[in-house]
């Protein structure tokens, strides 16, 4: 494309094809951004230029899986466990539970959260809009997203990572950038630990309740929904959660028009400058659209 379009050329730097560096330099050149996390700097250094002095309304947080070409790591089989012992347990005997990596993640900094999530590629399930499990082998991108669906702040982890173990680290990372009022999450991130560590920023959290296996709580909220549908009630907290579509508006546009849906870069450090690259394209675009 360089060497054919010289609008392009231009726009890059170079005035002749010849000029044009080979391919292995444009390889070398982006092993070292990868390496170096650069995207990731100018991405942080945009938001705080034109958006760090604001107050904000909602951040949204959702994340979407990202297909990769590599093989899955395979996982290590876990020695089995001692069976217990039956009958009842003796009097002042206590059960040592491990904690999970959500109630760990309380106690830790910014960098230690992003350095105990996995980031090998492996196999990830979820979902889908219509209540359909659907599998993919690769990564999961985590994105917190403003209004004017302009990202704010990413990261990528291992496909089976849950979303509720990515949600602390992001509002840390969101938190130093920006300020905002309201955080909008789906019933992927229904915990009480991250509820106490939205308010905990000064933030609101509207998270859509996860009845999970209560199913009198699911009745009941079936009912209500009902309920309202007939009254025709729309509450402060369900208009403010309508607007968390702006995250998934740009899991779309990140993945259909700035290369998310093709990568063809093998490694953690490499698929995230891939996607920090065209996360950084849509940030430009979407702040260009609000100035104009």
């Amino acid at each position: 494309m360089l060497k054919s379009n010289p609008s392009l050329r231009r726009i890059c730097g170079w005035e002749k094809a010849s000029e044009v560096p080979h391919e292995s330099t444009f390889s070398r050149a982006f092993a070292e951004f990868a390496e170096n996390g650069l995207v990731n700097k100018v991405h942080e250094a945009l938001i705080k230029d034109h958006l760090g002095d604001s107050i904000l309304g909602h951040i949204s947080r959702d994340s979407t899986a990202i297909n990769s070409q590599e093989k899955p790591l395979k996982k290590k089989k876990t020695e089995k466990k001692a069976k217990k012992k039956s009958g009842r347990r003796k009097k002042g005997e206590e059960v040592k539970k491990e904690p999970t990596r959500l109630e760990r993640q309380q106690s830790m900094s910014l960098e230690e959260m992003l350095d105990d999530l996995p980031k090998a590629c492996d196999v990830g399930t979820k979902k889908n809009s219509k209540g359909y499990k659907e599998s993919w082998t690769g990564y999961k991108f985590h994105i917190d997203g403003l209004d004017g669906q302009i990202p704010v702040s990413c990261f990528l982890t291992s496909a089976s990572v849950h979303d509720s173990q990515a949600a602390l680290p992001l509002a840390e990372m969101t938190n130093k950038k920006v300020s905002n009022c309201y955080d909008l999450m789906d019933a992927a991130y229904d915990s009480p630990i991250i509820r106490s560590h939205s308010i905990s920023l000064g933030h609101v959290p509207i998270i859509d309740i996860n009845p999970r296996r209560n199913i009198e709580l699911k009745e009941e909220i079936a009912l209500e929904n009902k309920r309202k549908k007939l009254i025709n009630l729309k509450t402060p907290e369900d208009m403010r959660y309508k607007e968390r579509s702006n995250v998934e508006r740009i899991n779309k546009r990140l993945k259909e028009e700035f290369g998310g849906k093709m990568v063809r870069v093998k490694g953690w450090s490499k698929v995230t400058a891939h996607l920090m690259f065209g996360i950084l394209a849509l940030t430009a675009d979407q702040l260009l659209r609000l100035v104009i």
